[in-house]
């Protein structure tokens, strides 16, 4: 019989169901749910606080490494997408296509946005004209539509939230340098800093690069189950777009040229990894950074001045900058109570009692270690903020740990194979090359990024004449593949 401290079990296993597990904690933690529209999702206001505090810190970076906010149609030309012939043979199996409206057949069918490259390059081609528009850095909120076949609540669905950049430059190498600063200072950093989830960065293979761009570097993450999810993307696009939209300048010698492009994007699948980084079998767990209550002030029992004395840490914490939430409900249990803030995976719990408050005392319980410790009141807010901090560093180092534990050194695709279903395989780029991607693939590992075995980015462009997979350069000049079965 479970007991008020105890309650039954309300959600699955991650270790005997991880799906099951991965749906319970966003349905019980109240993060999303499915829209009427399969593929859809409501995401519920708590979630929805969670994306606030990830765009909110995301669009600071953004506007840090100099681009402005704008806004585009969500209604897109088809004859847009036909421009760039390998754009849109990419995304053709994911559109949605809008053929009708105000009860008429419309002259030309409109796209859904997918991603939005073709409606801002035909207004980049308005907007550019001289080398002194450039660099033209822009980034856009906004909903996207790509028709899943296979929905899963954050990580796969057929309407979801994201930021897309999209810039334009006066020369290849300035592109590239701009496209590598949104990828280290503002997406790793972010995932490492904020959410606590270490990456690999590199670049994706021919395959994998998104469609239109010559270059598509990625952020690659290790859930906990060991499968990976790409966290975000840099491309460069060279001039596929530029030349296909017109968008053209004259530099400071009077010559016409056709600019170099970047875009770039994370979506609400950043939500997703949150859930699956982190969580365990009591719920979500969120790094007090992207928490949007830290600490929640549990009252046990509404009897010996404990409500007032609740009401008064709250007033405190709050005073020193704390997103604090009083928990003083009489008509559920504090058991109960306790696993709901569980589940919700925030960070820390000052639990208050009539004992405590005739001792002068408040008890502290960490979400991510389950540790209690007894604490003076005196000392109360001083111990909640290192408690944070020792939340998050720690939270930042088992994640690293556990992805060190579960990655594996492969030198056949057999061994790679193997590895790669319980984690990461590195293996020599060399043996993708001559079929070795595509077996791979067959039996259902992917390659999530070429890198230099030093752990540093390998060139972006491939010498002409020179195999993709050979790559060139580096400490020791050797290119590696991190392979592994992915969401």
């Amino acid at each position: 019989m479970p007991t008020e401290h105890a309650p039954e079990r309300v959600i699955a296993s991650p270790d005997e169901d991880f799906p099951r597990w991965y749906q319970d904690v966003v349905a019980k933690a109240e993060l999303a749910e499915g829209g009427p529209v399969r593929g859809t999702m409501v995401i519920r206001p708590y979630g929805y606080a969670i994306w606030e505090r990830m765009q909110a810190d995301l669009d600071r970076r953004i506007k840090e490494a100099g681009a402005s906010n704008a806004y585009f149609p969500l209604f897109i030309p088809e004859s847009y997408l036909r421009r760039e012939a390998e754009h849109v043979e990419g995304f053709s199996p994911e559109l949605a296509v809008v053929t009708h409206g105000g009860g008429r057949e419309l002259e030309e069918p409109v796209v859904v946005r997918p991603t939005s490259e073709t409606i801002i390059n035909a207004s980049f081609a308005k907007w550019i004209h001289s080398h002194r528009d450039l660099p033209l850095l822009i980034n856009q909120w906004a909903n996207v539509v790509r028709w899943e076949l296979r929905p899963r609540l954050f990580l796969r669905t057929s309407e979801f939230l994201w930021q897309e950049g999209h810039t334009a430059h006066a020369t290849r190498g300035e592109a590239g340098e701009f496209a590598l600063k949104i990828l280290r200072e503002v997406y790793e950093d972010f995932m490492v800093d904020v959410l606590a989830i270490p990456v690999l960065t590199g670049r994706k293979t021919a395959r994998e690069r998104f469609a239109g761009a010559t270059t598509t570097w990625t952020c690659e993450a290790m859930m906990r189950d060991g499968k990976a999810l790409q966290m975000g993307t840099s491309h460069e696009l060279g001039q596929n777009f530029s030349q296909a939209f017109d968008i053209t300048f004259l530099d400071d010698q009077g010559r016409r040229n056709h600019v170099w492009q970047t875009s770039w994007g994370v979506s609400t699948r950043l939500m997703g990894a949150l859930v699956m980084a982190h969580g365990d079998a009591s719920g979500l767990c969120l790094p007090p950074a992207i928490a949007p209550v830290e600490v929640v002030v549990l009252v046990v029992r509404a009897e010996g001045g404990t409500v007032e004395r609740a009401e008064s840490i709250v007033a405190e914490l709050r005073s020193k900058g704390r997103r604090v939430e009083l928990d003083a409900r009489a008509d559920t249990s504090f058991g109960r109570r306790v696993v709901s803030w569980e589940l919700k995976g925030v960070p820390l719990r000052v639990e208050l009692g009539p004992r405590d408050v005739a001792g002068e005392t408040a008890v502290l319980a960490r979400r991510d270690t389950g540790t209690k410790s007894t604490v003076p009141m005196g000392e109360l807010a001083g111990r909640v903020s290192e408690e944070l901090r020792a939340s998050q560093q720690a939270m930042l180092a088992n994640a690293v740990l556990r992805r060190e534990r579960a990655t594996s050194e492969a030198s056949t695709l057999d061994q790679a194979i193997a590895a790669a279903q319980k984690g990461f395989a590195v293996l020599p780029a060399s043996l993708l090359a001559s079929g070795g991607e595509e077996r791979l693939n067959s039996a259902g590992v992917s390659v999530r990024c070429l890198r230099r075995s030093d752990g540093s980015l390998p060139d972006a462009e491939v010498p002409e004449g020179a195999d993709d997979l050979e790559g060139a350069g580096g400490a020791d000049g050797k290119l590696v593949a991190i392979a592994a079965k992915a969401y």
